[in-house]
């Protein structure tokens, strides 16, 4: 059966997802840390049953503690992604995952930000790719990674299809009235001042698994989906489509995250930046990596920290508070805009897989509208799993993301065309 591999590249990593498809069977899976540093760092996890054909890997080769998986792991010195790359391929020969690179016949790329010019998948090309290139200003940290990335697997598969997956287009079908800002219009049509929104192929993933679950056609489907993580968005889906989401030109806007403050008002920016004497650049960097829960609990960006120490430490407490409160406002909202016709409550990522105290608090802040926790079903992680119960007036499901599984489909559905 024919490889594709679904790739996510950042700026000094890279991480990956073989899968054999149409089968939909991930072969493997790994990582690589600190491109462009003597210490950067190889892993990469597969199937025990696997035998090494190539170079003896057996001091860098482990078994996993159930013996089921093999997990190869290595620190070396990688100049660039193209480097990194090449070693990945050459270590998946090595340890005998796949017999050539010409196995290899998709490669799936995660790319940010697609702006207005892809409300879909496309076949990557030099007019894609320059596209892609002419939209960094709107995810200055991650297009310029991803097409960096494309550039590479061209250059060593270029046998493989190369399709790009945009984070942005699921959210083109929303209407204007959600995705304009009240700002003169020529902004708009000048520089694309517009909401875009992010993490769509995981809300496309999500709800496409609710529609299934719930038996509902997914065009009739009505869902409010909360990809919780360091990075986090809301979606209100309508008819199985986004109808509006919380954030906006970039992934800065909406409900507090790890370290991103989310929604500021914009006078409390340029009056912080003025007194504090920053520069652009640098007010970036604090709304950006230094705000969200590390900045209001000055102690961590991580969930699990901050519920470790909430007790005793009331600037944990409050940053848990701040983020729950933010989630549930965004909940209340699309509630209102749906009409209250909601058939699914999904919450996914990081936090919403694995924290049941956020998910609890957000069910329970919206039981005015008939929604029912199930504590039992509810004290669960990563698992697909009904979380509220029969009689709630809305379904609460929590539904582990996928986003590799939507590339390699969308990356299999233009291999056909």
């Amino acid at each position: 059966m024919a490889k594709t591999m679904a790739v996510n590249a950042g700026s000094s990593s890279l991480k990956f997802q073989l899968l054999e498809m149409p089968a939909e069977e991930v072969i493997a899976q790994g990582v690589i840390e600190r491109i462009g540093m003597d210490d950067a760092i190889i892993t990469i996890k597969y199937d025990a049953s696997v035998q090494a054909t190539g170079a003896d890997d057996s001091n860098e080769v482990t078994l996993s503690k159930d013996g089921k998986g093999k997990k190869y792991e290595n620190v070396t010195a990688i100049k660039d992604h193209s480097q990194a790359i090449n070693l990945m391929l050459q270590k998946l020969t090595d340890l005998g995952i796949i017999s050539d690179f010409n196995e290899i016949t998709g490669v799936g790329h995660r790319v940010v930000a697609g702006g207005e010019w892809f409300n879909h998948s496309v076949v990557v090309d030099d007019d894609v790719l320059a596209k892609i290139d002419r939209l960094a200003d709107y995810a200055p940290l991650h297009n310029p990674a991803n097409a960096m990335g494309i550039r590479a697997f061209r250059k060593l598969l270029p046998h493989a299809i190369s399709v790009a997956v945009f984070d942005t287009s699921f959210h083109q079908t929303m209407p204007a009235e959600n995705f304009l800002y009240s700002l003169p219009y020529e902004y708009y049509t000048r520089y694309g001042a517009r909401k875009y929104g992010a993490h769509g192929t995981s809300h496309r993933y999500v709800t496409e698994r609710a529609a299934a679950i719930l038996g509902k056609p997914l065009d009739e489907l009505n869902a409010i989906s909360f990809h919780l993580g360091a990075g986090a968005s809301i979606t209100a889906i309508k008819n199985g489509k986004s109808f509006d989401t919380s954030m906006g030109f970039t992934p800065l806007a909406g409900i507090t995250m790890a370290t991103r403050s989310g929604d500021v008002d914009p006078s409390l920016v340029y009056y912080i930046q003025e007194h504090e004497g920053l520069s652009n650049e640098q007010m970036l960097d604090v709304l950006n990596k230094k705000s969200g829960l590390l900045g209001i609990s000055t102690i961590s960006s991580d969930m699990r920290d901050l519920e470790a120490v909430q007790d005793t430490n009331p600037h944990a407490e409050l940053a848990l508070k701040i983020f729950k409160d933010r989630v549930i406002r965004y909940a209340g909202q699309y509630l209102a805009e749906l009409g209250g016709k909601v058939d699914a409550l999904i919450f996914t990522a990081g936090i919403g897989e694995n924290d049941k105290v956020t998910r609890a608090a957000v069910l329970e802040a919206l039981s005015y509208v008939g929604v029912k926790i199930d504590h039992e079903a509810n004290d669960v992680r990563g698992k697909e799993t009904v979380i509220t119960t029969a009689d709630s007036k809305i379904t609460g499901l929590l539904i582990p993301t996928n986003e590799e599984l939507m590339i390699a489909r969308d990356v299999e559905s233009l291999k056909n065309k």
